[in-house]
C-alpha cells in the first residue's frame, strides 16, 4: 500500500510529466490536444498553453524546488526540474516553437500571473538558476503588460503579484499597482474569511484560486522586502485566510466529496489553495492538526484523480469537474485551464520528514460529526 505522499507525487507527476516532458523539447503546442468550451468567447485560442504552463507552474514549485536527494522521489523531481528550467526559457524564446503568447489580449495578464507566484515560490531554485537572457525576457514581458488596466475584481491581484516578483528579483515595480490591489482587498473584506470578487459578492471558489493566496504572498513579502509596516497588514490578511481554511476543510464531506460551486469548479483541486498553502508555510490555525488536513485532501484527490476519469487518452487533464463534462465548462475555459489542479499540491514542498507526512492519519471535521464525535462549536476568529 502507498504513502499519503507517494499517492501526492504520483498525482502531481502524472498531471505535470505530458506538458513538461513535451515543452522542455519545444513540442508542447505540436503534442498537446486543446479543446475549448462550446461557448468559447472569441479570444486568441493560442492563450491554452500559456494557460497551461503558468497554472501548472504555481502549484509544482515548491515540490521541484525541494533539494536533491537519492531516493525515487528525488530522482522524480531532479528530471521535472530539469525539464521546469528548459521550459521556462523555451516559454519566452522568440525562436523555440513553444514561445507562449504573451500579448495582444488580456488574458495573458492572469497567467504570467501565475508564473510570476511560481518564482517567488521557488526563487532560488527556479528563477536564480535561469540563464541572464531568459531572466531578462521574461522582466520585459512582464512590464510590457503593465498596458492592461484589469477589472475591479479578483484580477486586481495579478499585476500586483507580477510586480511583487519584480521588487524580489530588485527590479524596478510599480508600487500603484500593488498598492490598489491592498485597498481593494481590503474593502472587498466581508467577513469570516470571505472576500468580495470586486463590489458584489459572488459564492464562488475565487478566494481561493486567487485572492487569499496571493494577497497574503504579496503582503508578506512586502513586508520583508520593502517595509515592516505592511507586517499588520499581513497578519492579518492571515488570520483570514486560516479561517477560510478552517472553512474548506469543513466542506470535505466524511467520503471525500466538496461542493461544486458557480463558475470555474472545473479547476478541481485548485478549491483547496489556501488550505494547501497553510500547511506548506506551517501556518494552519490550531483547529487543524496536520495528520487532519493531509488525510482530507488525501481523501478528496483520491475521489478525483485515483482513476483516469479526468484525463484525455493522451494524459492531459479533461474537460470537467470529474470525468469528461464539456458542458461544466465556463466560456472562457480550455484544456490549459484545468492545470490550476496543481494548487491543491503545495504540500510536497515540505520534506519527507516533515510532520505533515509523518503523523498519523486523523478524521477530518465532518467526519468525526457525521460519526456522532463532539467537535464543539465552529466559530470566527477574527
Amino acid at each position: 500500500m502507498i504513502t499519503d505522499r507517494e499517492f501526492w507525487c504520483h498525482t502531481l507527476s502524472q498531471m505535470a510529466v505530458p506538458v513538461l516532458s513535451n515543452m522542455s523539447k519545444g513540442m508542447l503546442k505540436k503534442h498537446m490536444p486543446v479543446e475549448y468550451s462550446r461557448t468559447w468567447d472569441g479570444r486568441n485560442k493560442q492563450v491554452a498553453y500559456l494557460e497551461c504552463f503558468g497554472r501548472l507552474m504555481a502549484g509544482l514549485a515548491p515540490w521541484v524546488s525541494l533539494p536533491e536527494d537519492e531516493t525515487p522521489e528525488g530522482r522524480q523531481r531532479k528530471q521535472l526540474r530539469e525539464w521546469v528550467l528548459q521550459s521556462y526559457a523555451n516559454a519566452v524564446d522568440p525562436d523555440s516553437p513553444d514561445l507562449l503568447f504573451w500579448e495582444g489580449e488580456l488574458q495573458p495578464l492572469v497567467d504570467a500571473a501565475y508564473l510570476a507566484h511560481s518564482f517567488l515560490r521557488g526563487y532560488e531554485q527556479l528563477w536564480v538558476p535561469l540563464s541572464l537572457q531568459t531572466k531578462q525576457r521574461y522582466i520585459e514581458r512582464f512590464k510590457r503588460l503593465r498596458w492592461i488596466v484589469p477589472p475591479y475584481n479578483n484580477w486586481l491581484m495579478f499585476p500586483a503579484i507580477i510586480e511583487t516578483f519584480l521588487l524580489v528579483a530588485g527590479e524596478t515595480y510599480d508600487l500603484y499597482r500593488i498598492t490598489l490591489a491592498i485597498n481593494k482587498m481590503e474593502e472587498w473584506y466581508v467577513g469570516d474569511g470571505w472576500y468580495s470578487d470586486g463590489p458584489l459578492f459572488a459564492f464562488d471558489y475565487y478566494n481561493s484560486y486567487v485572492i487569499h493566496p496571493m494577497y497574503v504572498e504579496c503582503l508578506e513579502t512586502l513586508a520583508e522586502f520593502l517595509s515592516p509596516s505592511y507586517l499588520p497588514l499581513y497578519e492579518k490578511a492571515l488570520k483570514r485566510m486560516q479561517r477560510y481554511g478552517c472553512i474548506l476543510e469543513r466542506l470535505i464531506s466524511p467520503e471525500g466529496y466538496f461542493p461544486v460551486i458557480e463558475r470555474s469548479a472545473t479547476y478541481r483541486t485548485a478549491v483547496f489553495q489556501p488550505l494547501a498553502m497553510l500547511a506548506l508555510n506551517e501556518e494552519l490555525p490550531q483547529s487543524l492538526s496536520y495528520g487532519q488536513v493531509r488525510t482530507a485532501l488525501t481523501a478528496v484527490f483520491k475521489k478525483m484523480f485515483e482513476g483516469l476519469q479526468n484525463y484525455t487518452s493522451n494524459g492531459y487533464l479533461t474537460l470537467g469537474v470529474n470525468g469528461y463534462q464539456p458542458h461544466a465548462v465556463d466560456y472562457y475555459t480550455n484544456t490549459g485551464s484545468f492545470y490550476m489542479a496543481s494548487l491543491g499540491f503545495l504540500p510536497l514542498g515540505l520534506p519527507a520528514s516533515h510532520s505533515f507526512w509523518t503523523s498519523q492519519a486523523e478524521p477530518w471535521t465532518s467526519q468525526k460529526v457525521w460519526s456522532g464525535a463532539d467537535v464543539g462549536v465552529d466559530r470566527k476568529f477574527i
